[in-house]
């Protein structure tokens, strides 16, 4: 997959695309069936399979609302719709002078000039331009003036409830990560790079691999069974394991982070990407008489993930 994140000079290889447009933030079933019809017109139209989002993401850049929302950073994204056979992303700058353009100007300027997009395919409550003034209707019309084809994608309900981002926020704030994996088609995963933590848990036997969650959504507090995968290095694959996400009340620290215990593993994991999926909430985060206290609880924490994981 070719990302594109410069649309004043694209290489003319990278127009001609029939491409979904949207923010894509977890890329759950509702996005999954939208690049399923997006599949669709590139297959009618022989174009590739594409992708229009932003970065960073529009409600980033109006809101002041401190909270992070973000379901996955943008590097997971992207391996995501990569794994679903997207051959090119555009990563379309959202700044000042994209979020000025009317509905018509965004039209013209971004899907026909700059993209040459043949056929784009957009969720049922799709709105676009200065003051998300555009609606499907416009783009409809836009779309048969201009010379490329339109497809609304109705919107994906499972059990009577329509899935979206907010709705899958809401499952994670609530510590039920298997809602929201019926809602996203996939385990909801927290992906980077593993970073130099007080290596603590090393001291008390439990090594583990810290990961920053700054400017993600944040899951409820406590224990999780987890799906752990490296990415990339000498340790690349798949594990189990038990993680922690919070403040670590027990030693007195506030900035929240993710940390991995992976089962059965030796070796260094500094620099490498992991990826870990939320399998099971276990509990929540406790504070501790002593050390003796919290590596008990640790020990019946893996004892019980391991079990949950066995069928996973």
């Amino acid at each position: 997959m070719r990302i594109i994140r410069d649309t004043l000079f694209i290489d003319p290889s990278d127009r001609g695309a029939a491409a979904a447009i949207g923010n894509f933030d977890g890329v759950h079933l509702g996005h999954q069936s939208v690049i399923d019809l997006t599949r669709e017109a590139a297959n009618a139209a022989n174009a590739p399979l594409g992708i229009m989002t932003f970065e960073p993401h529009p409600r980033s850049y109006f809101s002041n609302d401190p909270n992070p929302f973000r379901l996955m950073n943008a590097e997971a994204k992207a391996n995501r719709l990569a794994r679903l056979g997207v051959d090119k992303l555009y990563e379309v700058p959202f700044n000042a002078a994209l979020a000025a353009l009317t509905p018509r100007e965004f039209t013209q300027q971004i899907i026909v000039d700059r993209l040459g997009l043949k056929h784009v395919v957009v969720g049922s409550d799709f709105c676009f331009g200065k003051g998300r003034a555009g609606t499907t209707q416009d783009l409809t019309a836009f779309g048969a003036e201009m010379g490329f084809g339109v497809t609304i994608a109705p919107m994906k309900t499972i059990s009577t409830a329509e899935v979206s981002s907010t709705a899958i926020r809401t499952a994670l704030t609530e510590g039920r990560p298997r809602d929201a994996a019926a809602m996203l088609g996939h385990w909801h995963r927290i992906e980077g790079e593993v970073i130099r933590g007080e290596q603590r848990g090393r001291e008390l036997g439990y090594p583990t691999a810290n990961m920053s969650i700054s400017g993600l959504h944040q899951p409820k507090f406590g224990v999780y069974a987890v799906k752990a995968d490296v990415l990339d290095g000498p340790h690349k694959g798949s594990y189990s394991g038990a993680a922690s996400i919070g403040v670590r009340p027990m030693f007195g620290e506030n900035v929240p982070n993710c940390e991995t215990f992976i089962f059965d593993f030796k070796g260094d994991l500094y620099g490498s990407t992991v990826s870990i999926a939320l399998v099971d909430y276990l509990r929540p985060e406790l504070k501790f008489d002593g050390l003796d206290a919290l590596i008990t609880q640790m020990d019946a924490d893996c004892d019980q993930a391991r079990k949950i994981l066995i069928d996973v």
